[in-house]
């Protein structure tokens, strides 16, 4: 049987993370090579590999924010494959400070915020673009939030970042048209190592305010951008909600 990602390459940055990790199996399990790239999560990187179904698996040290880092990455995706199909851009990074605490908001804390979730994304794809280039048919995902939408999440940069995010997926996808689709998943609270540091009583708030019950599942997540890269092939410029129906209540 052929599997619907057989002979495609795909690359998840941050892929080490929850997040990250379930989107690695999804579509290594449809049949992609799967490049996971980390920042320090060596070890976890390299776990990973091991748990991934097929072969041609293989990480990198490249961080979001570090452009050499990303040029010899694409010149390691270039030697090793010679394409790369689908891009998901995973790595993300926030910090929960109260929407009405301005002063713990540091300007510090923001500069990290959109230098890794908007400008690192850019800059994979800026870096990565000749070789999905290469491909028949390329996909960059931008692995966003609900709180592009709705303004709560963890921080008002976080939020704002996600929304820079969405708008980038937008503009790209206008531009990279018709070579490149790119498509924002869009999820609402996922239960992961995040959601795992909050206390008990607020994930249960978090579920009673979502018209199904509950809140996310990391393969919940990696679900909706295997459904992109294998069923909504006439989708590019669109945001697809994970989200529980969230923004109904």
């Amino acid at each position: 049987m052929t599997l619907p990602l057989q002979g495609k390459v795909a690359l998840v940055t941050g892929g080490a993370g929850g997040i990250g990790s379930a989107v690695c199996r999804a579509l290594a399990h449809a049949g992609a090579s799967v490049v996971v790239t980390y920042n320090q999560n060596a070890s976890k990187a390299q776990a990973l590999l091991h748990t991934l179904d097929g072969t041609g698996h293989h990480s990198f040290c490249a961080p979001v924010d570090d452009a050499d880092a990303l040029q010899q990455l694409a010149e390691q995706v270039r030697s090793h494959y010679g394409k790369l199909d689908i891009l998901v851009n995973n790595a993300g990074i926030t910090q929960p400070v109260p929407h009405d605490d301005l002063e713990q908001l540091t300007d510090a804390l923001i500069d990290d915020i959109f230098r890794v979730n908007v400008r690192g994304a850019l800059a994979t794809v800026r870096a990565l673009k000749p070789l999905l280039l290469a491909s028949d048919d390329a996909l960059i995902v931008n692995m966003s939030s609900i709180a592009a939408r709705t303004a709560l999440g963890s921080n008002i940069a976080y939020c704002a970042s996600k929304a820079a995010l969405d708008n980038i997926t937008l503009s790209l996808a206008r531009a990279l048209a018709p070579h490149i689709r790119v498509v924002s998943v869009s999820p609402g609270w996922v239960n992961g190592e995040y959601a795992q540091r909050m206390p008990v009583e607020m994930l249960d708030q978090q579920c009673q305010r979502t018209p199904l019950g509950r809140i996310a599942e990391a393969e919940d997540v990696a679900q909706a951008v295997l459904a992109v890269a294998t069923h909504l092939t006439f989708t590019t410029g669109a945001i697809i909600a994970v989200d529980g129906g969230r923004p109904l209540l």
